[in-house]
């Protein structure tokens, strides 16, 4: 490949309705998947929470989908994929009347429009086991909590908090939380604010990520657990990050349905080495 190619790539705000809020994610397109070492690169090289590879399937609205962080390829993104099917929709690449369909490691995903929103279709991920003492201990002095329950959820660790203040003002020590063998630690609260259903916050410094700001998949995890204890299937979570963002959740069963909006903040050209 001669070095002056190169792919379009596209940073999107997800979650967010207007610029330099919620969580950004960079979208590239590619003919096929090179190896994954230039992948992981390229994520490394954005440095943002999420780079997410697309590949058209050669059917209609049918792609492959691939995600990375600056360190390592994950199973599930929300962000990224809601990115991603905004910029596909935005740059005219698939009939918006039918949903959009993506193949992950986490199974076939669909994104449909709705309105001036975006609606991913995700698998559920409620359940959680308990965690020994001593990791407990260790999360909630790392998060600077005095008090709080820790249980282990699918693909994270869930630290449950007094009140929505207690996850508003944390201040993690990220390299103490780094030493947790985990993907991320989400903690989470009834929110005390009209509108909002629950409030969270992620951290995953052992993916490169000390805070992400809007993190999709947690709401797999988060949706159907408050879903149950506050008794209704349409929820509204906010991640209080210092970006912030909004994600709209409905619980079907197995499924979560999540939806949000996303704003195109750059647009540029990759040039390729692989």
């Amino acid at each position: 490949m001669s070095s002056n190619e190169s792919i379009p790539i596209w940073q999107v705000d997800a979650f967010a309705d207007r610029p330099f809020t919620g969580n950004p994610a960079a979208v590239c397109i590619l003919e096929n998947y090179p190896n994954d070492s230039w992948m992981q690169s390229v994520a490394a090289e954005i440095n943002l929470s999420e780079t997410s590879f697309l590949v058209p399937s050669g059917d209609i609205n049918r792609f492959a989908l691939r995600w990375f962080t600056p360190t390592t390829e994950v199973d599930l993104c929300g962000h990224a994929t809601l990115a991603a099917a905004h910029i596909v929709l935005e740059q005219g690449l698939v009939n918006s009347d039918i949903p959009i369909r993506f193949q992950t490691r986490s199974g076939e995903l669909t994104c449909t429009r709705a309105g001036t929103r975006i609606t991913l279709d995700f698998p559920a991920t409620a359940g959680t086991t308990r965690v020994d003492h001593a990791i407990s201990r260790t999360v909630l002095d790392s998060l600077g909590i005095d008090d709080g329950e820790v249980l282990q959820a699918k693909f994270d660790l869930v630290v449950f908090a007094r009140d929505s203040s207690v996850v508003e003002a944390l201040a993690p020590n990220f390299n103490s939380l780094k030493q947790v063998q985990t993907r991320g630690v989400i903690v989470t609260a009834l929110s005390q604010t009209s509108g909002v259903d629950f409030v969270s916050r992620f951290f995953a410094p052992r993916c490169g990520i000390d805070e992400d700001p809007v993190t999709g998949s947690a709401h797999c995890f988060l949706a159907p657990y408050w879903s149950e204890r506050i008794g209704k299937t349409s929820l509204v979570g906010y991640q209080a990050s210092s970006r912030g963002g909004t994600v709209h959740c409905e619980v079907l069963g197995e499924r979560v349905r999540l939806t949000g909006n996303a704003v195109t903040v750059l647009e540029g050209r990759l040039l390729l080495s692989y």
